[in-house]
């Protein structure tokens, strides 16, 4: 092989092996600093869009609190509003449970169709969710008193 063909083929390793080293520097910034969120602007001849007329209200509900009866987070306590709650050991989770029986997503509790109460769903977890006594295998709703189990975590809904 000449002198010339060498040389080429290293100096494109180096570029590819740059290019990978780049790659990876973007990728780790973007997980450190996450990605950046920026405000539309509308072009000075173009109009402003309308706002939509506003929806009709829901019916509504009354306001709900979920409290931590049992384990490691005893005495916290969530207020429900009108977003589902995700309930697990992950750290996107709206309650992070320190208990090692816990799924990474184990509970899902959202509002009811109706828009009266709320409805606990398990979301395939390991060891299960009990309602009460019953183990949750569909979505049920989700009655203030009644003990949500998680492991060794106990939640209760109060109003």
């Amino acid at each position: 092989m000449s002198e010339l063909t060498l040389t080429v083929l290293r100096l494109g390793l180096l570029a590819v092996l740059w290019l990978f080293v780049l790659a990876v520097v973007g990728v780790l910034r973007s997980d450190l600093l996450g990605t950046r969120v920026t405000a539309r602007r509308t072009e000075p001849g173009r109009p402003r869009a309308r706002r939509a007329e506003p929806a009709p209200e829901a019916p509504r509900r009354e306001r709900a609190t979920l409290v931590v009866v049992e384990g490691s987070l005893r005495g916290t306590t969530l207020a429900l509003g009108q977003a589902p709650v995700l309930i697990g050991r992950g750290a996107d989770c709206t309650l992070v449970l320190d208990d090692e029986y816990a799924s990474t997503r184990h509970v899902r509790i959202t509002p009811a169709q109706d828009g009266t109460g709320w409805v606990v769903e398990d979301l395939q977890s390991t060891n299960g969710t009990h309602l009460g006594r019953e183990r949750l295998t569909t979505p049920v709703p989700f009655e203030p008193g009644t003990p949500l189990r998680i492991g060794r975590t106990v939640l209760e809904l109060r109003r």
